[in-house]
């Protein structure tokens, strides 16, 4: 009998041991991806502001991170009453989510989660928002906003996960809750000067597109812990493993095609900025559903969402909202197609297989509720701060550049 616990004692412990190795693993991924986040936003804005968007994507992991330590992981997975939760914050009793990781591990994937929800937000602010009221807005967001959200979709009392919503990896909870944010953000600090005139929507071209793509690289390849890490366990879960992973490769490849395709059609000519954001488009849609898909239905995803991208890039414009990286249109309008999608083309419950409209409806209603909660509580805080801090740069440093202006220094320097 002896030997016999001994023997169950050792493979729990090697359970804990392969876990850990690969939620640890998969975090890491989903933490450097804040370096494609900034590489990406430097090469779609001037060279002038490259400086101002790593900081900010600098002020995303460091205020962001503390922030959600102190007060958002708590708030997101303590002991909740279905719409917000308040706890100590990590703490080594049990969450109620069958983890065979440390709490301590989980907060740290979950840090990446909530870090990529506020970096959305950087990039439609980029190149006129003031650097200190961006951080008073990641404080507020990372210990507050996107923890309440994550306590409706994730955490096992939260009203939308009792309700059935599936959102695996969050198209809804972290895209979708970040772009509709954003599109508040940027319709508060206005747009940059010289971006609308006469009537006219007129085009501010990135400094360097190679340098964009190195980030939209860098994202795509961590996407693959992203999706694939939320699994939050690898032993029994090698078969959904390999589904999220071959989910996520089809819908941005597809996304990426289609988009490809599109803008040839429409211009003569391939728009390679758009394929990037086709591709992330295409990563954003089926992060809901990557877990509940199949392949065929991946890839119909990633086309719709290839093609939605560039529609709702010409339609923000056309509403005077000034993103410069299509943030928007990336993860707030993707977010919300992705999780609404996963109500038509789930293999189980789904629409299209048979399963009637009752997860379609519990799909919308999730994501209309998180938009509408990130887009208002987002406009009312920004809202706050131009009241009393200001939220946007003087026109002087605007048109000097942000980087002369805030750091006494250029991204690129000319030595004679």
């Amino acid at each position: 009998m002896q030997g016999l616990t001994e023997v169950i004692s050792q493979q729990a412990e090697n359970i804990h041991a392969i876990d850990t190795v690969w939620v640890a693993l998969c975090a890491a991924l989903i933490f450097q991806m804040e370096g494609g986040f900034a590489l990406l936003e430097a090469g779609f804005i001037r060279a002038k502001n490259a400086m101002s968007i790593i900081a900010k994507v600098i002020i995303d992991i460091i205020f962001g991170g503390i922030a959600f330590y102190a007060l958002g992981f708590g708030i997101a997975y303590g002991a909740s009453n279905g719409w917000i939760a308040f706890d100590s914050g990590i703490s080594d009793g049990d969450l109620g989510l069958g983890l065979t990781v440390s709490n301590k591990l989980f907060w740290f994937i979950q840090l990446g989660f909530a870090m990529a929800a506020i970096s959305i937000v950087s990039g439609a602010v980029a190149e006129r928002m003031k650097i200190w009221t961006y951080a008073f807005l990641v404080v507020l967001f990372c210990a507050i906003l996107y923890p309440i959200v994550a306590n409706w979709v994730w955490n096992p009392n939260g009203w939308l996960a009792g309700r059935g919503f599936n959102d695996f990896a969050g198209s809804a909870a972290v895209h979708a809750m970040g772009g509709f944010a954003a599109l508040a953000a940027a319709i508060v600090l206005g747009p940059r000067l010289g971006k609308y005139q006469d009537g006219k929507i007129l085009a501010i071209p990135g400094h360097n597109l190679p340098l964009a793509a190195a980030g939209g690289f860098i994202l795509w390849f961590g996407w693959f812990g992203f999706n694939p890490g939320s699994t939050l366990a690898a032993v029994g879960n090698w078969e959904l493993i390999g589904t999220v992973a071959t989910n996520t490769f089809l819908a941005s490849a597809a996304g990426g095609i289609s988009t490809m395709t599109y803008t040839y059609l429409k211009d003569k000519k391939i728009d390679i900025t758009m394929v990037i954001n086709g591709v992330l488009a295409g990563l954003v849609a089926i992060t809901a559903g990557c877990n509940v898909l199949g392949p065929n239905g991946a890839i119909i995803i990633g086309l719709f969402a290839g093609v939605l991208v560039d529609v709702a890039v010409v339609m923000v414009d056309k509403m005077r909202v000034d993103d410069p990286v299509g943030a928007i249109a990336v993860h707030g309008v993707n977010g919300m197609f992705g999780t609404i999608a996963v109500g038509f083309f789930a293999l189980e419950n789904g629409l299209f297989y048979g399963g009637g409209a009752s997860l379609l409806i519990t799909q919308f209603i999730g994501v209309m509720a998180i938009a509408a909660f990130g887009f208002t509580t987002t406009y009312m805080i920004m809202k706050v701060l131009d009241l009393t801090i200001g939220v946007r740069v003087s026109r002087e440093e605007e048109l000097a550049g942000i980087d002369a202006a805030s750091f006494g220094l250029e991204s690129y320097s000319t030595f004679e």
